[in-house]
């Protein structure tokens, strides 16, 4: 059903080698049930750079596209799931965003990033520092409409569990791969379900905090 009040602009953020269009599916669905949608390309998207790097492209191009009083919700797959909580926990997002759902996102971590010795991955496995410090203060998700999607047979997030949070809402899909999550009907909709949510009574607003200084990576690792 389409939404029937004006909602926010969507921005849609991609995950590890993927790029924009991975969404090519979601998008104009999403578009045809009245959603204003966005995406971006973040660069590297291999991990080469920290995901607090790729974070600030996120920073940028929401102050670059959208005016200071327009509320957004973001929509982030994998990888770009976690490069956008950055962007609200730590970039100030948290005052720019209302809805924010992640899709197969690792928030502790997955084994498989320790396949991979660039400085995005290493930030990606299971009680990385970048992660410790994003999951100290998660409650902070809660001043906001917060939604973790994921299934329980994803075998690029190990422990597949690892997708879900203690904050907000949690939504399991049987979706058979990591990839379909976002091209499944069933993944496409409970997105869409999240994003027609109405807002939630939200905690009152806290001073956001602020990034601790990050170990430096060795991507030699």
């Amino acid at each position: 059903m389409n939404i029937t009040t004006k909602p926010n602009p969507v921005l849609l953020v991609h995950g590890m080698n993927d790029t924009a269009s991975v969404f090519s599916k979601m998008a104009p669905q999403l578009a045809r049930k009245g959603w204003t949608v966005h995406d971006i390309d973040l660069t590297p998207n291999n991990c080469a750079q920290p995901l607090d790097y790729l974070a600030k492209q996120i920073a940028n191009y929401v102050e670059k596209t959208f005016p200071p009083e327009q509320s957004i919700d973001i929509v982030g797959f994998s990888m770009g799931g976690i490069v956008s909580r950055y962007y609200i926990q730590r970039l100030g997002g948290i005052d720019r965003v209302q809805r924010f759902i992640t899709v197969s996102s690792p928030h502790h971590g997955t084994v498989l990033a320790y396949l991979v010795a660039r400085p995005g991955s290493i930030q990606m496995r299971p009680d990385s520092p970048f992660l410790a410090d994003l999951n100290r203060d998660f409650s902070m998700l809660e001043r906001i409409n917060f939604t973790s999607i994921w299934t329980p047979y994803d075998l690029m997030i190990v422990p597949a569990t690892s997708s879900r949070m203690l904050v907000g809402k949690d939504v399991q899909v049987p979706v058979p791969f990591h990839a379909w999550m976002i091209t499944d009907p069933k993944g496409i909709a409970a997105v869409a379900e999240a994003l027609a949510e109405p807002l939630r009574q939200h905690h009152p607003l806290e001073q956001t905090p602020p990034p601790q200084k990050l170990p430096k990576i060795d991507s030699n690792i």
